[in-house]
């Protein structure tokens, strides 16, 4: 029961991003397995239950213009900065169940083609909530090792962690259509004129929200060996029927690799894990017909830094693709970088 506990607090204290889908809505910010100091020694203290929150950021830009997979030229320029911070507030109800309640924000700047003319601007507000219960449906560790140190008259048993531990974790909840999704009315307007350069970036790219309420579904497990760790994400997107005739097809993100703690004391932890990024999406329908510049395949590779004191937890990464495959013309991603800070109550 105590390591049950050790683990469903790490589970959802430490933080990391899951991959947002191609249009770059914002996927769930997931809180995932990263050990806090501290905690073999505190596991069984009462402040290791109950509230915990976090705040997440994820950069990305897009500059790159590509047609079916192949970059092209980008005579105009177009680009799109995308800021997503999600504020993250949750609760852990008891050794197998937690809810956590996300609300993210949203921050976009953009430079199109409209035309024969450069339309620049920039989107903000609030995207679309998110409701998730994590469930643990397996843990299992090795026993705990103990050491002895000469205090006094006695000597003093010390109960270090396991060498070894396995964690799955189950992730069911409803997105809710909070987010303005005012700009999908774009699509409805849109006009290709003869020999004026194409945009990569449409309604769909900058609204807010989808719209519609969304199923999620995911997993997320760890394995580690001493200081060596392995970790996996995956999060499914069920898409509802949106708003102003537009449905967003579901996606599919996923996460995961092999990480190494430099430093992993009662009170501090500092590690470093090599992170490989995907996400699947097929096209968008509008009018219920395809929306043929929609669709992507990408994979991203780059590090991540964990570290965590105390109660507090946090993280820096950095992604770079390594292969997008997109439908017709769309202005992908360059880079993403995340980042986070988390604290339990």
């Amino acid at each position: 029961m105590k390591s049950l506990r050790l683990f469903l607090l790490v589970s959802f204290v430490a933080v990391v991003a899951m991959p947002s889908d191609a249009c770059d809505l914002c996927g769930c910010y997931t809180p995932q397995l990263e050990a806090m100091s501290g905690m073999e020694s505190q596991s069984s203290k009462s402040w290791w239950n109950g509230f915990y929150g976090a705040v997440g950021e994820q950069f990305t830009r897009f500059a790159t213009v590509q047609i079916d997979g192949r970059e092209v030229a980008n005579p105009t320029g177009q680009y799109e900065n995308s800021s997503i911070t999600q504020l993250v507030a949750g609760y852990i109800i008891n050794d197998r169940f937690a809810l956590q309640l996300n609300i993210p924000l949203i921050y976009r700047e953009f430079k199109r083609p409209e035309g024969f003319a450069i339309d620049r601007g920039t989107e903000s507000g609030l995207g679309d909530a998110s409701l998730l219960l994590k469930t643990v449906a397996f843990h299992y560790s090795s026993p705990a090792r103990r050491t002895f140190e000469v205090g006094g008259k006695n000597p003093i048993a010390i109960e270090h962690e396991p060498d070894f531990t396995f964690s799955a974790v189950l992730l069911t909840g409803l997105k809710f259509p909070t987010g303005d999704s005012s700009r999908l009315e774009e699509e409805f307007h849109e006009i290709d004129i003869p020999g004026a350069p194409l945009s990569g970036i449409h309604g769909h790219d900058l609204t807010l929200g989808t719209g519609s309420f969304d199923g999620i579904f995911g997993e997320q497990t760890s394995l580690r060996y001493k200081n060596i760790f392995l970790e996996t994400n995956v999060q499914f997107t069920l898409r509802g029927d949106g708003t102003h005739q537009y449905h967003f097809a579901n996606d599919l993100g996923w996460s995961g690799g092999p990480g190494y703690y430099f430093i992993r004391r009662h009170d501090t932890i500092i590690g470093l894990q090599f992170d490989v990024t995907g996400e699947y999406k097929d096209v968008d329908r509008f009018r219920g017909k395809a929306a043929e510049d929609t669709g992507i395949t990408s994979v991203f590779l780059g590090p991540r830094i964990v570290a965590s004191r105390g109660r507090w937890s946090a993280e820096i990464g950095a992604e770079f693709p390594v292969s997008i495959d997109n439908t017709a013309l769309q202005v992908v991603p360059d880079y993403r970088v995340r980042g986070g800070i988390s604290l339990h109550f």
